[in-house]
C-alpha cells in the first residue's frame, strides 16, 4: 500500500473515531460472513459500532488520542468496538455475545477506558459492573431512602393511636 493510500485510510479512520475515547478490541477471526453480518447487524441495533482495523494503521489514526493505549500491544487482526448507552453497557454486551454459542469466535481481548489500557481479565471484571441504568437506580434508592424511613417513623405514632382508638371502639360496643 502506496503512503498516499495509508494517508487516505488513516484520516478515514481518524474521521470514523472521532470523539470517541473509550473501546474495545475483539476478535473476529473465525466467524463466517454470515455470522459477522448477523453480528453487525445486532450491534448496530443497539448502536455499538465495528470496525476491523489493521493493527498498524490504527495506532497511526489513533496516535495522540485516548485510543493508542488500546493498540500498544495488540496483536493480530483486531475489530475496535465502541458505542452504546455507556462503555460499561457495551462490554456488557460483547461478553454476553461470547457466551452465545453463535459468536463464541467474538471475544474482546481488550481495549481502553479514561486513557488506561485494559486486558482480557479487566474487560471481565468491568462486565460485572453496574452499567449507568443500573448506577441511577442505586442512587434513586439511597436518596430516597431517608425520605421513606422518615415518613414511616412520622406515620408509626398516628397509626398506632388509631388502631388503638379503633379496639376501644370495638370493646364499647
Amino acid at each position: 500500500m502506496s503512503k498516499y493510500v495509508k494517508d487516505l485510510v488513516t484520516d478515514d479512520i481518524k474521521r470514523r473515531i472521532d470523539g470517541v475515547d473509550d473501546a474495545l478490541l475483539c476478535n473476529m477471526i473465525g466467524l463466517d460472513a454470515n455470522k459477522s453480518v448477523e453480528l453487525r447487524k445486532q450491534l448496530r441495533e443497539k448502536d455499538i459500532n465495528v470496525l476491523v482495523i489493521k493493527n498498524s494503521l490504527a495506532r497511526r489514526a489513533t496516535q495522540g488520542t485516548q485510543l493508542a493505549a488500546a493498540f500498544e500491544n495488540a496483536q493480530g487482526a483486531m475489530a475496535l468496538v465502541w458505542g452504546g448507552e455507556d462503555f460499561v453497557s457495551l462490554v456488557k454486551e460483547i461478553t454476553t455475545l461470547h457466551k452465545d454459542d453463535e459468536f463464541k469466535e467474538f471475544e474482546a481481548k481488550g481495549g481502553v477506558m479514561d486513557g488506561e489500557p485494559l486486558t482480557q481479565e479487566n474487560v471481565l471484571e468491568i462486565s460485572k459492573w453496574p452499567n449507568r441504568a443500573e448506577q441511577l437506580s442505586i442512587l434513586m434508592g439511597q436518596i430516597l431512602s431517608p425520605g421513606s424511613k422518615l415518613l414511616s417513623q412520622i406515620e408509626a405514632p398516628g397509626a398506632n393511636l388509631a388502631s388503638q382508638i379503633k379496639q376501644i371502639s370495638e370493646k364499647e360496643e
